[in-house]
C-alpha cells in the first residue's frame, strides 16, 4: 500500500501584498511557526534567485522572499510615480515586513539586498536575529574591478557613463554576471539569466535600473553607518561568498571580520551568484549556523 506524506509546509506559495498602491510579489514556504528567514535579492535578479535555497531550507525554516518594485513579478510603477532609490526600496520592504507581521527573522542579503537590508537594520535593529551575507558588500575593500564603470557613472552621470551600465543589462551582460567566476559553468541554469533578462527588457525597466545603479553611490557613503551597526549590535553572522566575484571581491567578505570578529566566513569557488552552484552547500551551512544559535526557540 502506497503511503503519501503531506509536504504542505515545503510547498512554495506565490503571493502578493499591496504596499501603498504597489503590488509586491513574494515567495513563501515552510511552517509559519518555524524560524523565519527573509531573503533580499540582488541585481538584476528577483526572488527567483532563491528558488533552490527555499526548497533546501523549507523543511526547517519559514522562508519569505519578496521582489522589489521594478523587479521580477512585483509592480513596476513609472519613475514619475515611484522614486527608484535604495532609501525608497528599503521603506517599501520595511512596510512589507510590517504588512506580513514579521517580528523577528534572520536576514539573507545578496548584492542589492545589502543596501536595502542594512537601511532596515539601522532603523529597526530589533527585527534582526542574525545576518546571512552572500556577496553583499559593506566595505570599500570589496569594490572589485567590475565596479569601475559604476564609479565613473557615480562621478558624472551622462550618456557616455550610462552606456556601460546599459550594456551590462544586455543578455550578454546578464550572462556574464552569472557565469564569470563559476567553478563549473555547466551547473548554471540558463533559466536564471533568461528569466532576469525577460524583466529587464520591459519598456522603461533599464532606465529604472540605471537610476538605481547611479544611486548606489549613496550606499558607499553609508558604509560607515552599516559598519557601526555591525560593530555596535554584533549580530550573529554567516558569510558565504563567491570568492571569484569581480563586482564584490573576497576582500569585502574578509573585511566583515574587522567589525564582526566572531562571524563565520566561508569563501566558495564561484562567482557573484553563488547560490546557482552552491545552494545545497550554503543551505547546510545555514541550517548548522542557525540551529546552533538557537535564537528562535
Amino acid at each position: 500500500m502506497l503511503t503519501i506524506t503531506s509536504t504542505i509546509n515545503r510547498t512554495v506559495r506565490y503571493k502578493t501584498v499591496n504596499i501603498e498602491g504597489v503590488k509586491i510579489f513574494y515567495r513563501e514556504a515552510g511552517n509559519p511557526d518555524a524560524p523565519t528567514i527573509l531573503l533580499l535579492h540582488g541585481f538584476p535578479s528577483s526572488s527567483h534567485m532563491y528558488r533552490d535555497l527555499i526548497n533546501d531550507l523549507s523543511d526547517e525554516f519559514h522562508l519569505i522572499a519578496p521582489d522589489y518594485p521594478g523587479f521580477g513579478n512585483s509592480d513596476m510603477p513609472s519613475r514619475s510615480e515611484y522614486s527608484y532609490t535604495f532609501d525608497n526600496l528599503s521603506v517599501t520592504i520595511e512596510k512589507f515586513i510590517d504588512a506580513l507581521q514579521l517580528q523577528r527573522f534572520a536576514l539573507f542579503m545578496q548584492d542589492f539586498g545589502a543596501p536595502v537590508g542594512y537601511r532596515i537594520a539601522l532603523r529597526r535593529p530589533e527585527l534582526i536575529e542574525a545576518l546571512l551575507i552572500q556577496n553583499a558588500n559593506a566595505y570599500e575593500e570589496g569594490l572589485g574591478p567590475a565596479t569601475e564603470d559604476g564609479q565613473r557613472l557615480w562621478a558624472n552621470r551622462n550618456e557616455t557613463t550610462e552606456a556601460p551600465m546599459r550594456q551590462m543589462m544586455s543578455l550578454e551582460g546578464t550572462m556574464m554576471q552569472y557565469l564569470d567566476g563559476a567553478e563549473d559553468p555547466s551547473r548554471i541554469s540558463p533559466d536564471a539569466y533568461h528569466y532576469d533578462q525577460y524583466f529587464l527588457e520591459r519598456e522603461g525597466n533599464k532606465d529604472i535600473q540605471v537610476d538605481l545603479l547611479y544611486d548606489y553611490r549613496n550606499n558607499i557613503t553609508q558604509y560607515p553607518q552599516w559598519q557601526e551597526y555591525l560593530k555596535t549590535n554584533q549580530p550573529p553572522a554567516l558569510i558565504t561568498w563567491g570568492k571569484n566575484d569581480a563586482l564584490f571581491t573576497a576582500a569585502g567578505a574578509i573585511a566583515y571580520k574587522k567589525d564582526l570578529p566572531d562571524a563565520e566566513l566561508h569563501l566558495l569557488n564561484t562567482g557573484h551568484f553563488a547560490l546557482e552552484e552552491f545552494h545545497f552547500e550554503i543551505a547546510k551551512l545555514i541550517k548548522s549556523f542557525l540551529n546552533n544559535l538557537n535564537l528562535f526557540r
